[in-house]
């Protein structure tokens, strides 16, 4: 007795878990959630000031803490 489509079929699974490791990955670099989108905190400490968030004495206080 041949059992060969058992081996045939594992294979199958296998392509099939690839591919969509594969898809996740793409899609996960598309809307860029990698490590190449994060800011310093410097840069951060900026857009808080600039939005408002904080005052100047805060953002003195906190630059000279980052330096």
């Amino acid at each position: 007795m041949y059992d060969g489509h058992w081996f045939g079929g594992g294979f199958m699974w296998i392509f099939w878990i690839a591919l969509i490791l594969i898809i996740f990955w793409g899609a996960r670099s598309y809307t860029g959630s990698g490590a190449s989108d994060k800011q310093s905190a410097i840069d951060i400490l900026k857009k808080r000031y600039a939005l408002g968030e904080i005052n100047k004495d805060e953002y003195d206080a906190k630059k000279r803490g980052l330096l």
